[in-house]
């Protein structure tokens, strides 16, 4: 009884220690930086600016007094970090409210963050959690009732959906990592307890390999919503294949479509975003809400005007300094199809596009530098390229895993080399064919080599 005691408070002291560590940052982060976010109120909403600033000061404000006067009040460091994003949440659903459609999408990635940082940061029971989603929710209502003119179909459509799900995602991310934690830290100061403390460890292990499967394949569904609809794939292309195989549950890799109906344009982009998992799954989640809010300017008339306008959005979003090689981004290739004109634009960020004029591979290349920050070349222009499309013309973008995966006779890279050929061979068969050969090409080529990376091919044709 002592031994169980003992680890008791063990467990409970340390558990306190390592929560109070997070949420002190938490804290003073929620405190300046929401004040500083005021910089993007003024550029994106100006006619608002003062009114949020108003807002903001008076949010970090209570949650610095909090803070400051928590022994006092005697409440704990997870109490005080409730107030912050508590006030936060009801603070952006006021500030939703006050936007139109287009400044909506745009402070989603905000909305977004909160729930993201307060998943990978906090620890704290669920109940703390499902009281800031529920009043979140109501604030919302009742802020949109009052404000705003926009209907639930566009609040939906421009972020509110994403936000919901990435919001009940936090929910699940915040109690998994509780609960991680808490068992952690039993596990540790219960190795010298006896065999019926290890063989309560030993299921512990278990329970956390379920919770973080199926937290991740939770992630996935959401992954997959942001996904374009195949049947809108169907519509505006004459035929097309999707190779998408994720390394992980979860892709840092991700194909996107948008389509101008005015110009009679379409849009299409293979992404590959740094890392794999659940890294890169957060990348890629920012990399289409990015897209789809530099998609709806249609002064960006070209794939290259587009990657400068991403490379920006993602250096801001991920505040990165410039110096040096930064390690996040994406790499990507972007075509735009003019349909009128029947005429195909192309840029890239590493990844290039292949076409097929009849028995001819024509390489497009791309420009050697991420979308993100990269030495001194953060200003540097892409290159727009353009081709005339005629019947028969087979066009292919791809991120680099199918290439540098391992396999064969030596272990060596499949190569971009024996990728070419390979592209040359298959072009003359149907989409749906092209992508079985690639299926059983690679099946053959990595045998019982793991997957090394995500890997992403797109084929299709305009006419």
């Amino acid at each position: 009884m002592e031994k169980t005691d003992s680890i008791q408070e063990k467990w409970m002291k340390e558990f306190t220690t390592t929560a109070d560590r997070y949420h002190n940052i938490v804290i003073w982060v929620a405190v300046i930086f929401n004040i500083l976010f005021f910089i993007t109120d003024y550029i994106n909403v100006e006619e608002h600016w003062k009114t949020f600033f108003i807002v903001r000061i008076t949010v970090s404000a209570i949650t610095a007094m909090a803070m400051l006067l928590r022994h006092q009040l005697k409440i704990t460091t997870a109490q005080v970090v409730f107030v912050p994003f508590l006030l936060i949440s009801i603070q952006n659903a006021f500030m939703w409210s006050l936007m139109d459609a287009e400044h909506l999408q745009k402070h989603t990635l905000a909305y977004m963050a909160l729930f993201i940082g307060a998943g990978m940061l906090i620890l704290w029971t669920m109940r703390y959690s499902i009281i800031i989603v529920v009043l979140s929710i109501v604030a919302n209502i009742g802020f949109f009732l009052v404000n705003s003119e926009l209907n639930l179909e566009q609040i939906m459509v421009n972020g509110g959906l994403l936000t919901a799900s990435v919001a009940i995602f936090s929910i699940l991310l915040i109690q998994t990592r509780y609960n991680l934690t808490k068992r952690e830290i039993i596990a540790r100061t219960s190795l010298e307890a006896t065999n019926v403390v290890l063989n309560e460890q030993k299921e512990i292990i278990e329970e956390n390999n379920k919770s973080i499967t199926d937290s991740i394949k939770y992630a996935k569904r959401i992954q997959d919503a942001i996904l374009p609809d195949e049947a809108l794939l169907k519509k505006h292309l004459k035929d097309h294949f999707v190779y998408f195989k994720p390394k992980d549950i979860v892709s840092g890799d991700f194909y996107w479509f948008s389509r101008r109906e005015s110009t009679n344009t379409t849009i299409i982009a293979a992404v590959d975003c740094t890392g794999h998992g659940v890294p890169g799954a957060f990348m890629s989640m920012i990399g289409n809400t990015l897209l789809n809010e530099i998609a709806l300017n249609e002064e960006i008339d070209t794939p290259a005007k587009m990657l400068f306008e991403l490379r920006k959005a993602v250096i801001e979003a991920l505040q990165q300094s410039g110096q040096g090689d930064n390690k996040e981004g994406m790499d990507i290739a972007l075509c735009m199809i003019d349909h009128d004109a029947q005429k195909i634009q192309y840029a890239g960020a590493y990844n290039g596009l292949y076409i097929m004029k009849g028995d001819e591979l024509i390489t497009a290349k791309a420009d050697r530098m991420p979308i993100g920050s990269y030495h001194d070349r953060d200003e540097v222009p892409f290159t727009n390229h353009e081709f005339e499309i005629e019947d028969g013309d087979r066009f292919y973008i791809f991120s680099d895993g199918f290439i540098d995966q391992f396999g064969g006779a030596d272990e060596k890279k499949f190569s971009a080399k024996k990728f070419k050929a390979l592209v040359s061979k298959m072009s003359a068969y149907p989409m749906e064919k092209q992508n079985a050969i690639l299926e059983k090409t690679m099946e053959q080529w990595k045998k019982e080599t793991d997957q090394l990376d995500d890997m992403l091919i797109i084929g299709f044709e305009v006419i």
